[in-house]
């Protein structure tokens, strides 16, 4: 096995930290480059809001970029995603108290995961079935998004590990390269190419806390990307190339650094992403996150 990436966190001359970093490209079905593990199995967490968007997609013939955008996103609450998350509940005929992902500075609308959670919505409000528990294994629409993302990772569903998200709803774990497996077969699963323009039309609805997708897909035309909790990264380029990365201690600030990394090896631009300067509460530069 090829070593993981190892980031370190330099504070002057003196190295405080040590990040580890397992990271995989697939091309049609096969691994073509990799850090790490490529087995390392996690949880796909966020990463996995473009593909439970795809029914959305399919089964709602009124929504638009920006719906399936935001229901994609892991979003900061700006005022534009605020009102995306606001208009995508309008069509589902819902409003914020229906949202089940729980609230956050006193809003379930301010959740970053209200996108998801409004699509979710909306596609309980086509098919016809309760709105209320929505977010649990049993019903329906879970296992709607349980189906889909095995679906999309060529996986059975019976072999599936799950467990409970931070929003509420059912997350998957599975190995990375499975996870870059399912992001380069998005656009080819009916509704993709749809979810993958809007993400592509919109970066800036996907903006979230670490911003590392809306920077990727901003700096590498055609490339769709999401991240997850605890440092994962998945995207998909458009020659079928796909990427997952995780931070096996689950450190975000790694990631940048990682990502900048990886990609050089595979002979790609790393655009915007390499090493941090490491910066105190004055704002002064103290060191920097970088490779090892």
């Amino acid at each position: 096995m090829v070593e993981p990436i190892r980031v370190a966190a330099r504070r002057g001359g003196t190295v405080e930290s040590v990040h580890r970093v397992h990271a995989v490209a697939v091309r049609d079905g096969e691994v073509v480059g990799a850090a790490g593990d490529p087995a390392f199995v996690t949880f796909l967490r966020s990463s996995a809001k473009p593909i439970q968007a795809l029914p959305l997609a399919r089964e709602r013939a009124d929504v638009d970029d920006c719906d399936l955008a935001i229901a994609s996103a892991s979003h900061v609450a700006s005022d534009e995603q605020l009102a995306a998350v606001r208009a995508l509940l309008a069509k589902a005929e819902a409003t914020e108290d229906d949202l089940e992902c729980g609230p956050y500075e006193g809003s379930r609308l301010k959740h970053n995961c209200s996108g998801k959670h409004a699509g979710m919505l909306a596609l309980c409000r086509t098919k016809g079935w309760p709105t209320e528990g929505y977010r649990l294994p049993e019903h329906p629409c879970q296992q709607v998004m349980l189906a889909e993302i095995a679906g999309a990772a060529e996986l059975d569903t019976a072999g599936m590990s799950t467990a409970i998200d931070g929003c509420g709803v059912v997350t998957v774990a599975m190995p990375l390269r499975t996870m870059a497996h399912a992001f380069t077969r998005i656009e080819s699963i009916d509704g993709g190419r749809a979810v993958a323009d809007a993400m592509r039309a919109h970066p800036e609805l996907m903006l979230g806390p670490v911003p590392l997708d809306t920077g990727l897909m901003q700096a590498q035309p055609g490339w769709i990307a999401k991240g997850g909790a605890e440092a994962l990264f998945c995207a998909a380029g458009p020659d079928g190339l796909a990427i997952a990365l995780k931070v096996e201690d689950g450190s975000a600030r790694a990631l940048r650094p990682a990502l900048g990394a990886f990609l050089e090896e595979l002979g790609l631009e790393p655009g915007p992403f390499g090493p941090v300067e490491l910066r105190n509460s004055r704002d002064d530069v103290v060191g920097s996150i970088e490779r090892m």
